[in-house]
């Protein structure tokens, strides 16, 4: 080899620098660039000659080869990926995220300790799709244009369908600028797949970060996803529920979103005039009362949350439940409402944990830490900013992948730059 094997993967994660593996070549081919590239590697690495770059600067083909013949080979990459993700988590918690000693509680959740994630799909670089085919009109001779094999129809946030690869992003960042780390990337093997895949990651990640409390997440995560999340790791999912109604064939702008309504569970309650029971019922996740008008019309009273807590049980499995406080015409007591699911909610067939949030829309916490959905389409568009045409850099999915973890890297190392010159640890938002 004419080149250490980290050059490839730096000549990879450059390509969400300059766009194209040609203008990668031209700018690495620079005497100055080349010069200076070698200059750090010596520095850095002085006892180690072995690993320096040589005279003439690193070509687009030695990449290739490099990348199709090892770094996406099957092992090689998934290692890759594990890598990654211990060296994201390493470098979060120097920057202060993810502490298991940091601020937040379950109760009132600290942004510095939340992860995020989002589903990406990236166009392919050639438009046809399986089995369409052009025919030359002049001679009548068929035609198969290459096609991403590996791409699929995949549904987006707004209901339309797309046509590409898709990948899940789970990140962490502070407030300030460059303070963002992306912790893991996965590929979405098979349309609908993406809630599946990010929570299969999340429970891959969660050894690695103790100090997260929670994901906050779209409305792709439904009942199944929250009670795993909920039970199996113990964290706070931040997250709607899925409307009621609210036609996706409309613009997004003249849809009205109607809010589901169930009935949650009667509680017995103690009042200055004796036991009363009182009918709990869920609205967009929120918790309130079902009370009528003098007209006869019902109206949703939600319920201010007071407390969230969880107990261990002797399976190692987690306990949810929430503490609301009672109207003072209902004695201003506290009622606690369990969040997952058990035996007797499916007897009745009620899903809880898809009715029932944590901390749900209209808590002054949910406003808070909800936000954080804005930064994880924010990646999706830088994303978007890094690829030529908009386009993927690579043909199949693995080669993707390893593009997309190679970006993450690149996104990884400005936020440690920027840490490391003096500016200590952010406070969260």
């Amino acid at each position: 080899r004419d080149y250490p094997v980290y050059m490839w993967l730096l000549f990879d994660a450059l390509l969400s620098v300059y766009g194209s593996g040609r203008r990668v070549e031209a700018e690495l081919g620079h005497s100055v660039v080349w010069g200076r590239l070698r200059s750090l590697i010596r520095k850095a690495l002085p006892t180690r000659p072995d690993l320096w770059l040589p005279d003439r600067p690193m070509r687009r083909h030695h990449y290739l080869y490099g990348r199709s013949r090892y770094l996406a080979a099957p092992g090689v990459l998934e290692e890759i990926a594990e890598l990654h993700r211990q060296l994201a988590v390493e470098q979060a918690q120097q920057c202060g995220l993810l502490d298991p000693d940091g601020p937040g509680s379950w109760t009132h959740p600290d942004l510095s300790r939340m992860l995020y994630a989002d589903g990406k799909v990236v166009t392919p670089l050639f438009r046809a799709k399986p089995g369409d085919k052009r025919i030359d009109k002049t001679t009548g001779e068929v035609h198969y244009p290459r096609v991403e094999a590996d791409a699929g129809f995949h549904v987006e946030g707004t209901g339309e369908m797309v046509w590409g690869t898709k990948f899940v992003i789970i990140a962490a960042r502070h407030p300030e600028p460059h303070s963002r780390f992306i912790l893991d990337v996965a590929c979405v093997e098979t349309s609908g797949a993406e809630a599946a895949t990010a929570l299969d990651r999340f429970v891959g990640l969660a050894p690695l970060v103790p100090g997260a409390q929670g994901v906050v997440y779209d409305t792709a995560f439904r009942g199944v996803h929250h009670q795993r999340l909920m039970r199996d790791l113990g964290w706070v999912s931040v997250n709607r529920v899925t409307a009621n109604s609210g036609s996706r064939k409309r613009p997004a702008k003249d849809r009205k979103r109607v809010e589901k309504t169930v009935y949650v569970e009667t509680k017995t309650i103690g009042t200055r005039d004796g036991e009363q029971q009182v009918r709990l019922i869920s609205q967009g996740g929120r918790i309130g009362l079902g009370e009528v008008t003098e007209s006869g019309k019902p109206v949703f009273v939600p319920l201010d949350r007071v407390r969230t807590h969880r107990n261990v049980d002797k399976r190692g499995t987690y306990r949810w439940y929430n503490d609301y406080r009672l109207p003072e015409q209902l004695g201003g007591g506290i009622v606690t409402v369990r969040l997952h699911a058990n035996d007797e909610d499916a007897k009745r067939k009620f899903n809880r944990s898809e009715n029932v949030r944590q901390i749900p829309p209209g808590d002054p916490d949910f406003e808070v830490l909800y936000r954080r959905r804005n930064d994880a389409e924010s990646i999706n568009r830088h994303l978007d900013d890094t690829l030529w045409l908009r386009r993927a850099h690579s043909i199949g999915n693995r080669r993707q992948l390893l593009n997309m973890i190679t970006y993450a890297l690149g996104v990884n190392a400005l936020s440690m730059h920027v840490h490391r010159n003096g500016l200590a640890p952010p406070q969260a938002a």
